[in-house]
């Protein structure tokens, strides 16, 4: 089952490699802990060098008339980028929200390590699927937390 950025990860009990858009989503959501892990569990990672070292600028968000309809413009946020490649010619890419040039670092190496066959698995079925399950959990948690306050409206219909 093929997987999308808005589901990289469709079963956390069996994980299945997603595709290099849905595994650097959910990277720009790790935590440093998290991309320490995934890089730890790694062995023989090897060196690599900065085609473009971590450097924070702003990007322009937008936003959709009702969820679904025209654009227009939200304003800006916060994002660093970098790119590095590893000495065997793989070339990693890091964005993530915020300031935080390390976390950046961290996300291009995962997504470099991802790209090595050997390293995909391990990833995918440990720190990918840790990820993955907290973010679930979070957003259940906040599902939870925002249905006590639902408001149920009605109509009534006059006969006439």
């Amino acid at each position: 089952m093929p997987s999308t950025a808005s589901d990289p990860m469709p079963d956390a009990g069996h994980p299945a490699a997603p595709d290099r858009a849905g595994w650097l989503a959910l990277l720009a959501r790790a935590t440093r802990n998290e991309l320490d892990d995934a890089i730890a569990s790694c062995p023989d990672v090897p060196d690599f060098v900065w085609l473009r070292a971590p450097q924070t600028g702003l990007v322009m968000v937008q936003g959709r008339v009702g969820g679904n309809g025209e654009r227009f413009n939200l304003g800006e946020t916060t994002v660093t980028r970098c790119t590095l490649r590893q000495h065997d010619g793989i070339v990693g890419t890091g964005y993530v929200l915020g300031r935080d040039a390390g976390r950046a670092a961290r996300v291009a190496r995962v997504d470099a390590l991802m790209q090595m066959p050997r390293h995909r698995h391990t990833i995918t079925a440990g720190a990918l699927a840790a990820i993955s399950r907290r973010l679930a959990a979070t957003a259940a948690q906040l599902d939870a937390d925002t249905a006590g306050s639902r408001v149920e409206f009605f109509t009534m219909v006059r006969e006439a």
